[in-house]
């Protein structure tokens, strides 16, 4: 099978998945009081809107994407050789992330990365789930209009920072001799400087203060369409706060849940900045293998056949947990 043949056959696989899933969303009990895309918008924007989208996902997503899939089933070659008879499809370079090619030994290196990359993101987006889901709930129910507007101010002002000065700022305020560990000897409290950046305090940190806003925003429209008379009621009829919680707005505000949720464990597994400059010594994420590949050794196919075995096993992830959860891709997406 040639290359020109994988060009078109990958993107008839993935329409085919798309087309299921959108068979799946139309046999759902349609809402009639909800107005459809073009007569909220009108013809006119809603044609611009279709459009950008277009241009965006085919342009700057599916094509780059089909290209990385393309180019993972190529060896490694000198570029003289590209198009010679050496240049076959193999699989050799998905072979590699599962045995090293080197010494013919289980690469548990890679395999142990990709795994603590995802352990680790789980964790910074159920880290970002606590922090930004009682904020979210004052917000949009309880905070009045003008702390409402400040918390959004306070909120938003750190983000006009590049991501790796924030990043570099965290290092130095989380380094040995910084400031956190300065006040915390200066009070008595420590004996000696904490390594938050040997044990990966400043990688979980960093990924959870870079990606809070990707969180807070899904969590904070869903919770303000809840309509307050369902709390009071339930708070009338004598349930706990914590009932509430998991009863009323949490069940409410799965969709925009599952949204935050899924924006920030891509992004987190898919950082670069982050861990390297606020990773410990011993940690190896799997975009900085990826990364060594494209831009070190000059390995384009492994890199890509790396990138591609993130993705799919992401995206498999992600998928799971919106079953497991029972909300559909539509929801989350909504």
């Amino acid at each position: 099978m040639s290359s020109r043949a994988l060009v078109f056959i990958i993107p008839i696989i993935v329409i085919a998945i798309f087309w299921m899933m959108a068979r799946r969303e139309a046999r759902r009990k349609p809402d009639p009081t909800r107005k459809g895309f073009f007569e909220r918008n009108g013809v006119v924007l809603g044609t611009v809107f279709v459009l950008l989208v277009g241009f965006w996902t085919l342009f700057l997503v599916a094509l780059p994407y089909l290209y990385m899939v393309v180019e993972s089933f190529h060896p490694a070659l000198p570029p003289m050789k590209r198009g010679g008879p050496d240049d076959v499809l193999t699989t050799a370079q998905y072979a590699s992330f599962l045995v090293n090619p080197i010494n013919d030994s289980i690469n548990w290196l890679h395999m142990g990365a990709l795994l603590f990359s995802i352990i680790a993101s789980i964790a910074v987006t159920a880290l970002n789930f606590a922090i930004c889901y009682p904020l979210a709930y004052y917000m949009a129910q309880a905070g009045t209009a003008q702390k409402v507007r400040l918390l959004m101010l306070g909120l938003i002002v750190p983000y006009w920072v590049n991501e790796i000065l924030r990043a570099f700022s965290l290092r130095l305020l989380l380094a040995s001799k910084g400031l956190i560990n300065q006040a915390l000897m200066g009070l008595g409290i420590t004996d000696a400087p904490i390594d938050f950046l040997g044990n990966n305090t400043g990688l979980y940190v960093g990924l959870s203060y870079a990606y809070l806003l990707v969180m807070m925003f899904p969590l904070y429209n869903a919770i303000e369409s809840l309509d307050k008379n369902q709390v009071e009621a339930a708070r009338d009829l004598g349930a706990p706060w914590w009932r509430i919680h998991w009863d009323v707005v949490i069940p409410y505000a799965k969709p925009g849940i599952a949204s935050g949720c899924t924006m920030v464990f891509m992004l987190s597994v898919g950082s670069l900045a982050a861990p390297q400059f606020l990773g410990g010594p011993r940690t190896l994420w799997f975009t900085a293998v990826i990364y060594d590949f494209f831009f070190q050794s000059f390995n384009w196919p492994r890199g890509a056949a790396y990138a591609f075995i993130m993705l799919v096993v992401c995206i498999a992830l992600v998928l799971g947990m919106l079953r497991l959860f029972k909300v559909s891709l539509g929801e989350a997406i909504r």
